[in-house]
């Protein structure tokens, strides 16, 4: 079990129980990815199970990096592989981005969650990224191209905020059918 720091005074420290093996990959509009997600307090064996089963997912999906909301759980934590080398496999905790330099590159994104959906973004071109990994201990590392992309994307994933958010008027216009799709599949049978 894993105790999740939560910043808002309205609401307790409290144990939150997971079973990894049942994770799977939520789809929009499910509410639980617009959520601003909470600081992981400390990192233990749930948290490592998370993180491989996530992990799993990504590899299987395929994909390049996954949220923690992208499973349903509201914590500060993603992984990624932009290489799609599982040896490459990274876990982020509570982490934290900073642009290096004012270059901005824009480019075609798609999301786990948002299956068949691909939209321009505007990004920075290079960051820098601290979290803590999966031992506990706070790293750095700095990143371009498709690093710095998947990074930027999977964090704003933690503050509930998604492609289609970013998207030009252009691109959200044309993703508006299969966003109607997806909100549809998503109502529970007999409305």
């Amino acid at each position: 079990m894993t105790r999740i720091a939560r910043p808002d005074p309205e609401m307790s420290n409290s144990v939150m129980p997971v079973d990894p093996s049942a994770l799977s990959i939520i789809r929009y509009p499910d509410p639980r990815l617009r959520a601003r997600c909470r600081a992981i307090e400390r990192v233990d064996e749930t948290v490592v199970a998370v993180a491989r089963r996530m992990l799993e997912l990504m590899h299987q999906a395929p994909g390049v990096g996954l949220a923690a909301p992208q499973v349903g759980l509201n914590w500060r934590l993603f992984v990624a592989c932009p290489s799609t080398n599982p040896e490459d496999d990274a876990v982020f905790i509570n982490p934290s981005i900073s642009p290096v330099g004012r270059q901005l590159a824009e480019y075609e994104e798609g999301c786990l969650s948002l299956p068949e959906i691909e939209v321009s973004v505007m990004r920075p071109a290079e960051v820098t990224i601290e979290a803590t990994g999966l031992d506990g201990r706070t790293f750095q590392m700095s990143g371009d191209g498709l690093a710095a992309r998947v990074w930027q994307h999977e964090l704003d994933h933690l503050d509930g905020v998604l492609i289609i958010d970013r998207a030009t008027p252009t691109d959200r216009l044309a993703s508006q059918r299969k966003l109607r799709e997806l909100e549809e599949e998503f109502k529970p049978v007999g409305r």
